[in-house]
């Protein structure tokens, strides 16, 4: 065990150092493949059936439900070949609140057998510093995606810069004419280079808000009409019984409503029969 903890260390320490010298731009912790989708009819969680390429999958839930945990794990499993099914590419990440860990990533591999360092090398990284930066990092990546080695792009979260940027209810049409490019952008690039789009979002307390938008708790995602219109599935995390979370499919093309669920261990997010 000492091991592995100075390993996890030393990656912490040499992403902080790459992280210092590539704020404004992406970096590597230095295949077109067909598109995985989710399997129906299971009980428990099974996040390898994966996300939907050339689409944009939203992820929302209160804190502490495994948001950033999902994403971290995702960008581990886009790696994998498809008999395990991974999409054998590479992945952007692109992170506004200052959460991604490259540690977890390492752990994360190591539950499935994948090289830490190997998995860290094939995420682009990049911390948003506002919504305009967020914006001129999606340019950037466009040149990036050209080559066809990117499978997944993960954001998270896609509404953090914006809510910080437009804060009043005077900002409100102008942060929803922004965050409309932004989204029009992300579709755009979702299709023409065959990636999957995951990103995560908030969310707010809105009691007298209608069914399509909100939970029995009367909380929804963050961004409005805008938002919802834009994601082609939509998946509600919640916190479940003792240590259990709960995903339910709110919104889907391909799938019925349904829920599913799921814990959050050292590997990452997994099937609470299989952890």
């Amino acid at each position: 065990m000492p091991g592995m903890i100075s390993k996890h260390f030393r990656k912490t320490h040499k992403h902080a150092r790459l992280k210092d010298a590539l704020a404004l731009g992406f970096g590597f912790h230095n295949g077109n493949g067909t598109r995985p989708s989710k399997k129906e009819g299971r009980q428990n969680f099974h996040w390898q059936s994966g996300f939907q390429s050339m689409s944009i999958s939203e992820v929302y839930g209160e804190f502490r439900c495994g948001k950033t945990q999902l994403s971290h794990t995702m960008s581990v499993v886009a790696q994998l070949p498809r008999s395990m099914g991974g999409a054998e590419g590479k992945v952007a990440y692109i992170d506004t609140e200052g959460t991604f860990r490259p540690e977890r990533v390492g752990q994360i591999a190591e539950r499935f057998g994948v090289d830490p360092d190997s998995s860290l090398e094939n995420i682009a990284y990049a911390r948003a510093l506002n919504s305009e930066h967020q914006l001129e990092l999606l340019n950037t990546l466009s040149k990036e995606f050209a080559g066809g080695e990117y499978r997944l792009l993960i954001i998270d979260s896609i509404m953090n810069c914006f809510r910080v940027d437009y804060c009043g209810r005077g900002e409100l049409a102008d942060r929803q004419q922004k965050l409309n490019q932004f989204l029009m952008k992300l579709a755009h690039m979702a299709e023409e280079f065959n990636v999957c789009v995951l990103m995560t979002n908030q969310v707010q307390s809105d009691p007298g808000a209608s069914a399509l938008f909100a939970g029995a708790d009367g909380r929804k995602p963050v961004g409005g009409h805008i938002l919802a219109h834009a994601s082609t599935t939509r998946v509600l995390l919640r916190k479940g019984r003792g240590e259990e979370r709960v995903a339910k499919i709110q919104d889907s093309p391909d799938c019925p409503e349904r829920e599913a669920t799921y814990i959050i261990t050292n590997g990452g997010i997994n099937d609470p029969e299989k952890a």
